[in-house]
């Protein structure tokens, strides 16, 4: 190679780092701080544009701001990646999400543990299907083909009650099971997916406050809780680019205004002492009934519901057919939210048999349609 070709690549080099540092991901910046990096390397990395990132308390892809306008589509008929997944309606799905401006759908890839994440008596994994998987990797290849983000759930409080309950619990009261739950599957959900830019974020577990508080589930403390929310939080930070959440059932654990913040950083890193242990955003749920305890966010700002904002706040669940009760339009809500500074909102659907599949999908597309209509460089940033 001539001197003058190593110097042209070389520039080339430089600018497409220069490039990532300011739109690229948080491994890769640690790889160029590191020096731990080649010219392939970087182009490699320039091209995660679809990447979503967090700067300065908003989620952003490719340099620019984007707001998740979507939905919950948690399961087809529960348990669906054990091996039984119906490609042929995911695929379906994904489509009509794409043409209906849903750009985040939110899965739960676990639903109650059964025929997934095999525990023995004590809490300890006995098995991973290996198929679980492969139907993954099917559903994670269609948000990419549809470039639909996707936040999976790992686990909900459905995990510790009934049959399956008293291994679940006892996997969470040992913080040796939380640390082979967060090293066996965790971290091979990492290393599988993590390279799927599509896969935004993983939501840890769903609705956590229901295990703390109801005796079908246990009422763990939050101690148990949370060290394994920053066990899992810190392995995915130290070997993936996703972002980590947890899908708190109400503000009340959500925040230092009401019975504190169980998923802090402050609070995280005095349960397990790591400097990745910490959640990337809140992703607060939300249901009518709430109001009374803790007020609404139509309205307000993430600051005003008494989250804090140095994070990005969405609203990951709620309702999508209480236009009677808040006296606006779902599509309305959407823009609401918006116009008051959340990061996102998923309003909450269900499979119920009909034509639509999904609980008045009617009623989500036209306000997914009508967000995209209002701010389309903020739905889909990398096409506008």
């Amino acid at each position: 190679m001539s001197k003058a070709d190593y110097i042209k690549i070389l520039a080339i080099a430089v600018s497409a780092a220069v490039l990532l540092v300011s739109c690229g991901t948080d491994k890769a910046r640690k790889s160029l701080s590191s020096g731990d990096v080649s010219p392939v390397g970087i182009f490699e990395a320039a091209r995660e544009s679809a990447r979503v990132s967090v700067s300065d308390g908003k989620f952003m892809v490719g340099g620019k701001e984007i707001f998740f306008s979507g939905m919950n589509a948690p399961w087809q008929n529960w348990n669906d990646f054990n091996g039984g997944m119906d490609e042929d309606f995911w695929e379906s799905e994904f489509k009509r999400f794409d043409e209906d401006h849903i750009n985040c759908v939110r899965i739960w890839v676990n639903c109650d543990g059964e025929s997934i994440v095999d525990l023995n008596p004590d809490g300890s994994i006995e098995s991973i299907n290996e198929k679980h998987w492969e139907d993954l990797e099917t559903l994670f290849d269609l948000a990419k083909k549809y470039k639909v983000y996707v936040m999976p759930t790992l686990l909900s409080f459905d995990h510790f009650k009934n049959d399956s309950g008293p291994v679940w619990r006892a996997m969470l009261e040992s913080r040796e099971n939380c640390d082979e739950y967060a090293e066996k599957y965790v971290k091979e959900f990492c290393k599988r997916f993590g390279g799927n830019e599509y896969v935004f974020a993983i939501d840890l577990m769903n609705e956590p406050d229901w295990v703390y508080e109801n005796e079908e589930c246990g009422r763990l403390p939050w101690e148990d809780i949370s060290y394994l929310f920053a066990k899992c939080a810190a392995t995915i930070h130290e070997n993936s680019d996703m972002l980590v959440t947890v899908g708190m059932a109400i503000v009340k654990y959500n925040s230092e205004d009401y019975e504190g913040d169980k998923v802090s950083d402050e609070y995280l890193k005095s349960l397990y002492d790591d400097e990745d242990a910490y959640l990337d955003f809140y992703s607060t749920h939300y249901y009518n009934w709430q109001n009374t305890w803790f007020s609404t966010p139509i309205g307000k700002t993430p600051e005003e519901f008494k989250l804090h904002t140095d994070k990005p706040c969405m609203i990951a669940e709620t309702h999508n057919d209480d236009a009677g009760e808040i006296g606006m339009s779902l599509a309305d809500k959407f823009k609401d939210l918006y116009d008051h500074g959340w990061g996102g909102i998923l309003v909450w659907s269900q499979t119920d048999g009909s034509e639509e599949s999904w609980y008045r999908y009617d009623l989500t597309k036209e306000a997914t349609n009508a967000m995209y209509e209002y701010a389309p460089e903020r739905i889909k940033p990398t096409e506008n």
